[in-house]
């Protein structure tokens, strides 16, 4: 995994995320309209639901997060959500690992064979990394909770395979 290594996240790694968004879009763009800005560190652990989600974090050999990102189950698929990588991190492929990654670790900790998320449409960085990933947009089977939002996993059910990221 190159010089970084998938760790669960502590509440210091959490205080160190929370500096990485300035804004209320920046927030939003990352997590959705329901982190409120500005923030406490009490209210910022409860809006990305810290204690109910698992949390992981890439570290690199100095022990600094990059990296974040949690999942869950969502409709039988490993759903992960709020990934982001450190503002000086970005550009260095340090997100394909997160996804690879904490993929891996989702789908054994939940025993799913497959991965979802939700990426905003007019976030072409993100969608071009998770088509880059296998990720092929799909129709959501109930109303999407995000506006201008695609859902998109990495099984295709009209072909019957399973993209192993």
């Amino acid at each position: 995994m190159n010089h970084f290594k998938l760790i669960s996240c502590t509440k210091n790694h959490i205080e160190t995320l929370s500096t990485w968004c300035k804004s209320q879009h920046e927030i939003e763009q990352w997590a959705g309209p329901n982190v409120r800005f500005p923030y406490s560190s009490q209210t910022f652990l409860e809006d990305i639901k810290y204690l109910e989600r698992p949390s992981y974090g890439l570290i690199n050999h100095n022990n600094e997060l990059v990296a974040f990102g949690q999942f869950y189950e969502r409709l039988s698929h490993c759903h992960l959500g709020r990934l982001i990588v450190n503002p000086t991190f970005r550009k260095q492929g340090v997100s394909k690992i997160l996804v690879k990654e904490l993929s891996k670790v989702g789908k054994k900790t939940l025993g799913l064979p497959s991965i979802s998320l939700f990426v905003y449409a007019n976030n072409a960085v993100a969608l071009t990394l998770y088509k880059s990933l296998g990720f092929i947009e799909k129709n959501y089977p109930e109303k999407l909770p995000l506006e201008n939002c695609l859902y998109l996993t990495n099984v295709d059910e009209n072909e019957y395979r399973n993209v192993d990221i």
